[in-house]
């Protein structure tokens, strides 16, 4: 029993998820995987289901549903196959909030009701090939030309950002007052002097496409702005606050995934005459996959309902971030371990969670951001 008490409606939403992911999602992602195939029926189906935009308002197309329960649905998607996980999540956490949020209601009233129901996909572009971690470095630049930005630059490592439709692009506007000068765009993908470069050949999550992306004298109208001009970084941030959140629930959905494998393969599994769940070694260490699992879980339910409340949840959401996805990385690497030999061939889907649990520890801030950040916050909350 969890410290959270459902609702009614959050447990036919996870119910609504798990049934989709046993039924279509689970079946499709090992071929999906290996073929690096994008999974476009099952988003358009995410969709139509009312997941692409879960915390979206009814009045927007979106589903209207809380932070908890959006976490609650992507554990359960990311448990069957995380690339199509990750593709909700991105077009959930970093397209339609951040637009929601600081969207004026003509670019809430253009965008968001396609986005939200699966009609079209986002991506968010704010890495470069050399501004990862550090944004205020970022040489993508926005330069004003009356009524219109001019904007030149490269982006790498864009989740969906082959498929995308719409993309949320964090520039310079101002380069000498670093991220003070830094501003927040939507964009539209055929905008001339937008172009799709080389995709990423990856170590998992191989059914989501990683994409550069360049802009050459990319003209878009003043409007374009999301909020206001030199309050990019700010967008970015907030954005990545929520961005976490969701994955640590793609994190926790793996490493449910990974756990539920491995119990199942030791019942199975026998050695010296005994099923090896009998072995006191392999107990104790599902036991420890269980307890950091539901650590990671109560993590991360507390940063979802942190931001339903509006409170400040940049602390819980790195923590639940950094602890799910360390978690996931210990428990798929445990989980091989279990199946032995047979864990370490694509026969058996341990393999591909190890593959996809690696990443959680990189986008959104590495585990080392996450820890900056923590420290950040309980220097100051400690006196």
């Amino acid at each position: 029993m969890s410290i959270i008490n459902l609702t009614e409606e959050q447990e036919l939403i996870q119910k609504t998820a798990k049934d989709l992911s046993v039924q279509k999602i689970k079946p499709a992602a090992a071929k999906n995987d290996s073929e690096g195939k994008f999974p476009a029926d099952l988003i358009r189906e995410l969709g139509e289901l009312g997941f692409m935009g879960m915390m979206v308002p009814e009045e927007y197309g979106g589903s209207g549903f809380d932070c908890l329960s959006y976490v609650i649905a992507l554990e359960e998607i990311c448990g069957a196959c995380a690339s199509t996980g990750i593709i909700m999540s991105v077009n959930n956490s970093l397209v339609c909030d951040p637009i929601l949020t600081f969207g004026t209601e003509e670019q809430k009233k253009t965008y968001l009701p396609d986005l939200a129901t699966g009609k079209k996909l986002g991506c968010f572009a704010l890495s470069e090939p050399e501004a990862g971690s550090d944004p205020a470095s970022m040489r993508t630049h926005a330069v004003k030309k009356g009524d219109y930005y001019i904007i030149n630059g490269t982006k790498s490592w864009i989740t969906n950002g082959d498929e995308a439709d719409v993309l949320i692009l964090i520039a310079s506007t101002d380069p000498e007052r670093k991220h003070r000068g830094i501003s927040a765009f939507i964009i539209d993908m055929d905008t001339p002097g937008v172009e799709i470069g080389k995709l990423e050949h990856k170590l998992g999550i191989k059914a989501s496409s990683t994409a550069q992306i360049f802009f050459e004298d990319c003209k878009v109208p003043a409007d374009s702005v999301l909020w206001e001009e030199g309050k990019g970084f700010n967008v970015a941030m907030n954005t990545l606050n929520g961005g976490r959140i969701g994955v640590a629930a793609q994190a926790l959905g793996i490493a449910q995934a990974a756990l539920e494998e491995s119990v199942r393969y030791s019942k199975e599994r026998k050695a010296f005459g005994k099923n090896i769940s009998s072995f006191q070694g392999l107990q104790f260490m599902m036991a420890d996959m269980a307890t950091r699992i539901e650590a990671s879980r109560l993590l991360t339910w507390q940063a979802a309902v942190m931001k339903d409340r509006k409170d400040n949840y940049a602390k819980q959401s790195a923590m639940a971030k950094l602890y799910a996805s360390e978690t996931a990385m210990w428990v798929t690497t445990k989980a091989i371990q279990i199946h032995g030999g047979y864990g370490y061939t694509v026969d058996y889907p341990v393999e591909r969670y190890f593959r996809d649990a690696k990443i959680t520890e990189i986008y959104e801030g590495t585990s080392e951001i996450q820890r900056n950040i923590i420290a950040r916050e309980v220097l100051k909350e400690i006196q």
